[in-house]
């Protein structure tokens, strides 16, 4: 059964979160202690990030400076495959465009289809943390990622040859989308244009960027609605745990912290305080959602999983 069929047949607002692969030689035991956290509340799946390379200049025996490649966090697929062996949870990679060649993307979704996961989420990434503007190394947007794994599960490679036997499970998969815009599209409208450009293309479902006001996700899905998108659209929500998230995290992911949010934020003295506020805050979101039906609730976790958990026992 695939992620959109879990989420749909779920008598009640299911709950999922996204995990980040240790980094490079630090094992899998942290992973495996966030899910142990968590698995009490049911994850109709996880998610599992996935992290393009990063330039970094080491200095040579000479004394100059050399450009090179590293993957800071590596084993996304790996990971993934441990998870579904250990816990028997559905897991979703992350399949993304930045960093990643065409050709590196189509070996992953062939070692995929050989581990027998099948669930994917396919988003665009981000730009590299040295460039100003997105350079793709392969495809430049998530739709063309989404036709790869269109092909793919056609049974066309990329070359155009085929596959002498057609995949025994095609990939079902979900996109992102941004109830407060995407940074680079130029309005409201045209973000629209692209959201349904993925259902119409095969997305099943939809998970939304981090957002802190509920309304601008319920005024979301009525504009998604209204253009005739009918694809369940999952909320993505953070409890905050730190008192820089306050300016931090709108600036990176381009989401509005509402004032009422923002002052109590800005009485805490101490991370601490601040983790208290967030768990209050992410509570009533969460909380409020429910009530209002939403197919599904997924957190997004990182370095905040005792506050997920908190959340999680108030609300589910």
């Amino acid at each position: 059964m695939s992620i959109v069929d879990k989420i749909k047949s779920s008598s009640s607002t299911a709950f999922s979160f996204e995990l980040l692969p240790p980094l490079k030689g630090d094992g899998i035991a942290s992973v495996f202690k966030t899910i142990d956290l968590l698995r009490e509340f049911d994850p109709k799946y996880i998610n599992i990030t996935t992290h393009r390379s990063e330039v970094i200049f080491k200095q040579n025996d000479q004394g100059l400076f050399e450009q090179s490649d590293v993957r800071r966090r590596p084993g996304t697929v790996a990971i993934a495959a441990a998870i579904k062996s250990k816990y028997k949870i559905p897991v979703v990679p992350h399949v993304i465009c930045s960093g990643f060649t065409k050709e590196e993307i189509e070996y992953e979704l062939i070692d995929l289809q050989f581990l027998g996961i099948t669930d994917l989420l396919l988003l665009r990434g981000d730009k590299a943390k040295h460039e100003k503007d997105f350079v793709p190394t392969g495809h430049m947007h998530a739709t063309d990622l989404q036709q790869q794994v269109n092909n793919f599960n056609k049974g066309i490679f990329l070359d155009g040859s085929r596959m002498k036997a057609l995949p025994a499970e095609p990939f079902s998969y979900g996109m992102a989308a941004y109830p407060e815009r995407h940074e680079e599209s130029p309005n409201t409208e045209s973000d629209l244009y692209y959201t349904k450009m993925k259902v119409d293309g095969g997305a099943e479902y939809l998970v939304t960027q981090m957002f802190f006001d509920n309304q601008k996700y319920y005024d979301f899905v009525d504009k998604c609605r209204n253009m005739g998108i009918t694809v369940p659209i999952i909320p993505g929500i953070k409890p905050i745990t730190l008192m820089n998230q306050l300016t931090v995290l709108p600036k990176i992911f381009h989401t509005e912290i509402p004032e009422e949010f923002a002052s109590e934020l800005r009485k805490c003295k101490t991370d601490a305080e601040a983790t208290e506020v967030g768990v209050e805050w992410c509570t009533k979101q969460a909380s409020d959602l429910k009530a209002h039906g939403v197919p599904s609730i997924h957190f997004y976790s990182l370095m905040a999983a005792q506050s997920v958990k908190r959340v999680a026992k108030a609300v589910f």
